[in-house]
């Protein structure tokens, strides 16, 4: 199929360096408030790459859930395979595709669990089946059917039926803390403004990057 007739213009809508606050997380911020003003469809929603054993990349849609000036946090399975793939080379990237606003962001860093703590609040403050469903899925793994899952949900929820659903073990967050943030605004003529925030010395160095 050729899809060479898929082509749209940018906007004039640029990026300047004058524009960008000095702190990415801050710029973060604002582009996010932004993307949330507008409705857009799930703007937390984040491609989380890492890389296993072999070198082999992978990639999946999972759901920011918190931010701050110490990382971005997301939860999962810590037997899935991102987590495996996480406990055997930290290093990943996020990517924030608001292509309505004509925008992207990256963010590249480290990715550590967060504390037990940390992660019970969370899940505490999540929908029951929400709790629920964490203990049923062993994310990742081979299973017969749906209906297996429905099973397995069904006896779940009898058993934690009486009382407050506990946080599993196997389930918690990961903290990324960024080490680069670039920040991408569509051009017209495929001149696209990107700048990007780099850690130095415990500063931010912001450089401007052709498209």
């Amino acid at each position: 199929m050729d899809l060479a007739e898929f082509r749209k213009e940018y906007s004039d809508r640029g990026l300047s360096r004058t524009e960008l606050d000095g702190d990415p997380v801050a710029q973060f911020t604002a582009w996010f408030s932004q993307a949330t003003a507008m409705k857009l469809h799930e703007p937390n929603a984040m491609t989380l790459a890492t890389v296993d054993s072999e070198g082999m990349p992978y990639q999946r849609t999972v759901l920011l859930k918190y931010f701050d000036e110490d990382g971005f946090v997301f939860f999962t399975n810590y037997g899935s395979r991102k987590a495996e793939q996480i406990k055997g080379n930290p290093r990943v990237s996020l990517l924030f595709p608001w292509i309505t606003l004509e925008r992207q962001v990256i963010i590249q860093g480290l990715a550590e669990k967060i504390s037990t703590a940390e992660s019970l609040k969370y899940f505490c403050s999540r929908p029951r089946e929400s709790q629920i469903g964490a203990w049923v899925s062993n994310q990742s793994e081979v299973i017969t059917s749906r209906k297996f899952l429905l099973q397995k949900l069904a006896e779940i929820g009898e058993k934690f039926h009486n009382g407050e659903v506990p946080l599993p073990s196997f389930w918690g967050g990961y903290r990324v803390r960024p080490t680069s943030l670039e920040f991408w605004q569509g051009g017209p003529a495929r001149l696209h403004d990107r700048f990007i925030y780099r850690s130095e010395n415990s500063a931010w160095n912001i450089s401007r990057l052709s498209p």
